[in-house]
């Protein structure tokens, strides 16, 4: 399987990374929905968040293109495959599709995609440079799923109620701690920084994992409508993801170099999409299969483009 003529415009974009933010989607729509219906307004905001996704980590090449020559010099803007500027007008067009296909659900999606937007470029072009670097990344994330729920909406406010703020919470704390640990990763890590990625990794999952545990209840918020008779088979799940996940970290800090961060991140982040299947499962119980395993479906292109193109 080759792509040379779209390669490099495939690893501006980290394309194989692109399908854990239609995870998010997944999720956040079936949050507010029992189907992936009205299928038109579903696919609108697919591709709203995908191409927004996509337009961040061009832009984030773009902006980051001084420090690429110097550490990633093989990347596509450094290295003369793609210029500076027909990568910022890609990033642009992609930028503005998806703020029209949002447009195309309704005016909450539209707001929601519009300040998740300024929440892409605000990180890339400055904040990921400084410590609020990984808190701009999972407001981010945060946003991403909203903008998946935002269709069910009649009111904005309406959007940020629960279960989706709280799950939206809980994956936004994940990608917190994903981008502290990651944020070295092109060289040898310092360990304090791989370590702190991880508690606030964790912090995340334990966040979702009260959610399954339905403890919101007892801070007065109502955890929403639960289709899944038993939590066991959920929390064994989400076990031997929380496992996999401090196996993988753990190794990494020990031995802190490259190819081992860029490997635990890179299971991090396809491990969003397991997350977000487990989520669906939970939400809508034995009639939502379908839609967990069509989620954790995305899994499959996500890893084979892996093999060609870098998700970091």
């Amino acid at each position: 399987m080759r792509f040379p003529a779209a390669l490099p415009w495939l690893r501006l974009a980290r394309v194989p990374a692109v399908f854990t933010a239609l995870a998010d989607i997944f999720a956040g729509f079936l949050l507010t929905h029992t189907h992936w219906q009205p299928l038109s307004t579903f696919f609108l905001l697919a591709g709203a968040s995908a191409a927004l996704y996509l337009s961040g980590m061009v832009f984030n090449d773009v902006f980051d293109v001084s420090r690429d020559r110097r550490e990633r010099p093989g990347r596509p803007i450094p290295s003369g495959a793609i210029s500076a500027s027909s990568a910022a007008m890609f990033g642009s067009i992609l930028m503005a599709t998806g703020l029209a296909l949002a447009a195309g659900v309704g005016i909450n999606s539209l707001w929601v995609a519009i300040i998740l937007s300024l929440a892409i470029l605000l990180y890339d072009g400055g904040l990921k440079r400084t410590w609020l670097g990984p808190l701009s990344m999972g407001t981010c994330r945060f946003l991403n799923l909203l903008l998946g729920a935002s269709a069910a909406a009649e009111t904005f406010p309406e959007i940020w109620a629960m279960p989706q703020i709280w799950v939206a919470t809980a994956m936004g704390v994940y990608i917190i701690g994903v981008t502290w640990f990651a944020r070295s990763e092109a060289g040898i890590s310092p360990r304090l920084h791989l370590l702190g990625g991880l508690v606030v990794l964790n912090l995340g999952l334990l966040l979702l994992a009260s959610w399954i545990l339905e403890l919101p209840q007892y801070w007065g918020l109502q955890p929403g409508p639960v289709g899944a008779d038993d939590t066991l088979p959920m929390l064994l799940f989400w076990g031997i993801v929380t496992i996999s996940l401090n196996r993988r970290a753990i190794g990494a800090i020990a031995d802190p170099q490259p190819r081992y961060v860029q490997g635990a991140v890179g299971l991090m982040l396809l491990s969003i999409i397991t997350l977000d299947a487990m989520i669906i499962y939970f939400r809508l119980g034995p009639a939502g299969l379908p839609f967990a395993l069509t989620t954790l479906a995305l899994i499959f292109p996500a890893m084979l483009l892996k093999r060609w193109i870098s998700m970091t």
